[in-house]
């Protein structure tokens, strides 16, 4: 009996540390020094309406807007509650067949240069709202074409939403597919 009465003040115990007083520490350091972390990385468009998050993905299909990474999310792209890879083998003849017709579609649009594999393989999470520097610059005269804007200006807007690599050293550069499309539906 002994034994069952420390075992549930440990419980107790425990519960009240890890299940409440930890998350409230955490969130409460979350809010002070990384806010808009904490609140989602989230993007206002024009007029200051939510458009998304930085974190995540968004699927774009118009030819004006610059093409996202696919996603492998079950039910819709860039579903956060399905939230995983599509653990398709490299020899599935599924995955092979998604990745030509991403390819083939890819080149029906006027892309001349080899595909960069980050425009048909989805992600680890099927959320990535990034793509490689690369992958926009292959993208750049069908925007161009699509909005009447010079391959100049495109190219400038791609150069400046470049991202460098996470604390300066891990990954590859990179651009945030949302927040190009935004600044490209800001231009006069």
């Amino acid at each position: 009996m002994k034994q069952i009465k420390t075992t549930l003040k440990l419980f107790v115990i425990l519960m009240i540390l890890v299940g409440v007083i930890y998350p409230i520490a955490v969130t409460v350091m979350a809010q002070l020094f990384f806010p808009k972390e904490a609140g989602g990385s989230l993007i206002y468009g024009s007029g200051g309406n939510l458009t998304g998050s930085a974190l995540i993905g968004q699927p774009f299909s118009d030819p004006k807007y610059f093409w996202s990474r696919p996603s492998a999310t079950s039910g819709f792209p860039y579903n956060t509650m399905a939230s995983g890879g599509s653990n398709l083998g490299p020899t599935n003849k599924v995955l092979i067949d998604q990745i030509s017709n991403r390819t083939e579609l890819l080149k029906s649009s006027g892309i001349q240069a080899p595909v960069p594999s980050d425009l048909v393989e989805a992600s680890a999470s099927g959320l990535d709202p990034h793509i490689s520097v690369r992958s926009a610059l292959v993208q750049i005269p069908r925007v161009a074409r699509a909005r009447n804007l010079s391959v100049e200006a495109v190219r400038k807007q791609v150069l400046d939403h470049v991202e460098d690599k996470q604390f300066g050293f891990l990954g590859e550069q990179r651009i945030n597919v949302l927040k190009l499309n935004l600044a490209l539906d800001g231009m006069k």
